[in-house]
C-alpha cells in the first residue's frame, strides 16, 4: 500500500507532461474534482490538488515526448541510483539535479523503454495524499518481458515480488519495497504488455468510489476509454483511460473481500 510515510523504493510522486497545462488541469478538476495551483517560479508546472492537498502535479511537455505520466520512486540518493541503473542498462534523460530546496531528482528510461524518475527528499518527502479515493493508490509497469523489468528495478531499489494469477494464465507479479511487512509494503505491478503496440510504462492507478461514474465523467470531458469498467476477482473493478492528450491512466475501486 503507498503511505505518506514513503519509505525508499516505493512511489512518492506523480506528475504529467501536457500541450496544454490550464485545459489538462480542467480535464482532472472535471473527473477528480482537483484543482489546480501553479507554481509562479516553475515556469508553469503546478500541483494538482484535492481539497488543498496536492496528489500530482503537471508541466510543459517536452519537445517530441508524448504526454504521459511519470512515477517518481523515493530514494535516499538520486545520484547513486541513477548510476546504478546506467550500469543496469537505463538511459538518462534528466541527469541528477536541485529543485530548488525541495529535493534532487533524475530521469530515465528503463532497458525495455519505460520512463520513471527518482527523488531524493529534501524540504518535499512526496505527495500530501494518497491512498484514498481521488488520489494514487497503485503503479503498474506494463512491459513486453516482466521478469527481466522486475530483475533490474530490483538491482537498484532492492525491491521484493510475489507473483499472483487473478485469472488463468495471467502472470502478474505485485512488487513492494525492501524493508516491512511484504504485504503492508506492497505499492504496485508488473505485468505483461496487453498488445504489441502498447509501449512499456509505468501507469498510475487511483482510487475511485464509483468506477463507472469517473468513466462517465472521463468521456464527457473529452478522455476516451482504453480498457472499459470491469471486475477483477480477488482484485476490484478496473478500467483504463487516455485523458484528451492521450496520457493513459486506470481506476480502480478495490473488492471488500479480496484476501
Amino acid at each position: 500500500m503507498i503511505t505518506t510515510d514513503f519509505p525508499i523504493g516505493s512511489p512518492c510522486w506523480i506528475d504529467l507532461g501536457s500541450p496544454d497545462i490550464r485545459a489538462t488541469a480542467g480535464f482532472y478538476g472535471k473527473v477528480f474534482g482537483w484543482s489546480f495551483l501553479e507554481i509562479p517560479e516553475a515556469g508553469g508546472y503546478g500541483f494538482l490538488q484535492l481539497g488543498g492537498k496536492t496528489v500530482g502535479a503537471v508541466g510543459d511537455l517536452d519537445p517530441g515526448s508524448r504526454s504521459a505520466w511519470t512515477t517518481y520512486f523515493r530514494t535516499e540518493d538520486a545520484d547513486a541510483v541513477v548510476k546504478a541503473a546506467v550500469q543496469a542498462g537505463a538511459t538518462v534523460r534528466v541527469p541528477p539535479s536541485d529543485v530548488m530546496r525541495e529535493g534532487r531528482f533524475a530521469a530515465l528510461t528503463d532497458p525495455q523503454g519505460a520512463e520513471f524518475a527518482v527523488w531524493q527528499a529534501g524540504d518535499t518527502k512526496g505527495l500530501d495524499a494518497v491512498s484514498q479515493d481521488d488520489a494514487l493508490v497503485w503503479s503498474e509497469l506494463h512491459v513486453s518481458d516482466p521478469d527481466a523489468a522486475f530483475a533490474f528495478y530490483r538491482q537498484i531499489f532492492g525491491w521484493r515480488v510475489e507473483k499472483f494469477e487473478p485469472s488463468p494464465g495471467m502472470s502478474y507479479r505485485v512488487i513492494s519495497t525492501a524493508e516491512g511487512d511484504q504485504d503492508a509494503a506492497g505499492f504496485g505491478g508488473i505485468a505483461p504488455t496487453m498488445s504489441p503496440e502498447q509501449p512499456a510504462a509505468w501507469t498510475p492507478y487511483f482510487a475511485a468510489e464509483d468506477v463507472d461514474a469517473h468513466v462517465a465523467k472521463a468521456t464527457a470531458a473529452g478522455g476516451s476509454v482504453l480498457m472499459p469498467a470491469s471486475d477483477v476477482k480477488g482484485v476490484g473493478r478496473i478500467a483504463w483511460l487516455a485523458d484528451p492528450n492521450g496520457a493513459p491512466f486506470a481506476l480502480i475501486k478495490g473488492d471488500p473481500n479480496q484476501e
